[in-house]
């Protein structure tokens, strides 16, 4: 059976990046590696062993064209409310937390954040099935 692993984004500037998903998501760089014309930037936490890769091309300037098929990352929260006011108050404006419901049953109470390059990182509740 396969296991995931990483997702990889593409990030404009290391230093911003890594900050941002230290602050916003208590991710750590695991392992950093630089090759002739790019950077790879594994972030990980305690809570899972899947990282995040951030990839730096060393050549680019303009910020990337995410298009329309770029739909978000996810992680999960104990406290919605707490999480959604820490980063608040952190500066990182995340959106509005929402909830959805499916079949008259509630299914997810989440909010949206972006990161620098324009990533959307969706926060949801921990519950069923999203724990």
């Amino acid at each position: 059976m396969a296991k995931l692993i990483h997702a990889m984004i593409r990030v404009l500037d290391e230093e911003r990046s890594t900050t941002f998903y230290r602050r916003a998501f208590g991710l750590e760089v695991a392992e950093r590696l630089a090759f002739d014309g790019f950077t790879l930037v594994y972030m990980s936490n305690a809570e899972t062993p899947f990282e995040l890769e951030l990839t730096i091309n060393h050549d680019r300037t303009a910020p990337y064209d995410l298009g329309n098929g770029y739909g978000h990352l996810a992680v999960t929260v104990a406290d919605i409310e707490a999480e959604h006011a820490r980063l608040a108050a952190a500066g990182l404006e995340p959106g509005p937390v929402k909830q959805l419901a499916h079949g008259g049953r509630p299914l997810a109470t989440f909010f949206f954040i972006q990161d620098p390059d324009g990533y959307r990182i969706e926060v949801l509740q921990r519950r069923g099935r999203y724990l």
